[in-house]
């Protein structure tokens, strides 16, 4: 079956696809607003109000929320990420109808009730806690903060905790009245569904809705800088960032193969040369990210403190490397490693809603798996080796440190590193 897109009178999306032999569903409704869709002084509330979504309705108690989906077996969660907020619900077919109608029953009648609010506001500050003592998570909101100093995509998705103990229900409120129109919400649903009547039931829920004129998120632009924590820690964490194409561009592809390639799995450069040859830690990966208008492609390593020049010395001889010597074998592994996470991940009902929601909001429909196939197929090795070159010698850089990282090499000196 194919994907399935209608868009109601006021701009109000909605795309399905019909898994045959699944007796499940995913549905949800992804708003394109998130955390760099906030105003300096709105920093984390975009996460708040996720929160506050479930915390009860005109119509529903927060429990009555958990207990309308549980009740049929199923489950219902949110998310916030820097471009978008999802509310998303898994059911058995015949449930969708219900699963939706509380869906829009959060979005839309959410009473963001005060006593609510304090109570959730504590359990925001305790997941900042959290977050701030795991490293292997806190040292990445470091590095985009370096990547996109100054900026929305910056900043942190939680917000920081002056913040979150500031904001009140007027706060909330107004992000929803700014950000969560229907313009902005496309309802994505996959496996044991059917797409007339979602639209139909779409249409009662949603299509009385007005639009807002939402204020576009500014452009961001990667300028790189360092963060650099010391703390007595068992590990030394780093993380390095690299500028690399957004969603939209042309080389979108060849960053994600090329970063398989160099730490994507366990026969990758940086797992095989640090790892495995060197053992100078146990975990080391590089991954490529993306967004509507930037991207970035990330290494990180935690190691002993006493490893940590040797270890981004060898990360940075092995970029340069790659541009050398990127194999035919290594540019074959890599692509077959993208398209079979691509295929299998999309086996799934979640996954698939969770795709097409996002493709829908970047590109205004959903691009064939084929066409995407071949697009991974087109990379070619030399292509790897042109991106690696750039990449490995004048791409703009951030870098985080956290832990025993006092003599760890700085910035200035990875970057002369990568021109020697």
């Amino acid at each position: 079956m194919k994907p399935e897109l209608h868009t109601l009178s006021n701009g109000f999306r909605i795309v399905t696809e019909r898994m045959p032999g699944l007796q499940s569903a995913s549905i949800g409704i992804w708003v394109a607003a998130g955390g760099r869709d906030e105003m300096p002084e709105q920093n984390g509330v975009a996460h708040f109000l996720e929160h506050m979504a479930f915390k009860g309705t005109a119509s529903r108690s927060p429990v009555q929320i958990a207990e309308a989906i549980e009740d049929v077996g199923g489950y219902m969660n949110a998310y916030t990420s820097r471009e978008v907020t999802a509310y998303y619900a898994r059911v058995l077919g015949a449930d969708v109808p219900l699963a939706l109608e509380v869906i829009a029953d959060i979005l839309r009648n959410s009473t963001l009730d005060e006593r609510e609010l304090e109570v959730e506001r504590g359990v925001i500050l305790s997941e900042i806690g959290q977050a701030l003592d795991t490293p292997d998570d806190v040292i990445f909101d470091w590095l985009q903060e370096q990547a996109y100093p100054e900026q929305s995509l910056g900043r942190t998705i939680l917000g920081p905790a002056e913040r979150i103990q500031a904001f009140r229900r007027a706060d909330l409120s107004r992000f929803v009245q700014e950000n969560y129109g229907p313009g902005q919400m496309i309802l994505s649903a996959a496996g044991d569904v059917d797409h007339a009547e979602i639209v139909a039931q779409a249409e009662a829920l949603f299509g009385d809705m007005q639009p807002v004129s939402q204020i576009q998120a500014g452009s961001a632009k990667f300028i790189g800088g360092e963060s650099r924590v010391v703390k007595t820690l068992e590990q030394a964490h780093i993380a390095i960032g690299f500028e690399s194409p957004n969603y939209m561009h042309d080389e979108s592809y060849v960053a994600q193969v090329y970063a398989s390639a160099l730490g994507g799995g366990m026969a990758s450069r940086l797992f095989q040369e640090v790892r495995e040859k060197r053992g100078l830690c146990y975990t080391i990966f590089a991954q490529a990210g993306a967004y509507t208008d930037t991207g970035m492609t990330t290494i990180y390593a935690g190691t002993a403190g006493n490893q940590v020049a040797d270890l981004a010395r060898i990360t940075i001889d092995e970029m340069k490397r790659a541009a050398e010597d990127f194999s035919e074998i290594e540019t074959t592994r890599a692509k077959s490693q993208m398209k079979a996470g691509l295929l299998m991940g999309l086996e799934g009902p979640s996954s698939r809603a969770e795709r097409m929601a996002r493709m829908v909001q970047i590109w205004g429909y959903v691009p064939p798996l084929d066409n995407v196939v071949e697009k991974i197929e087109a990379v070619s090795r030399d292509d790897l080796r042109r991106y690696a070159e750039r990449m490995a010698i004048n791409t703009p850089m951030a870098l985080a440190l956290y832990g025993p990282v006092a003599d760890a090499p700085d910035r200035e000196a990875l970057q002369l590193a990568r021109a020697a």
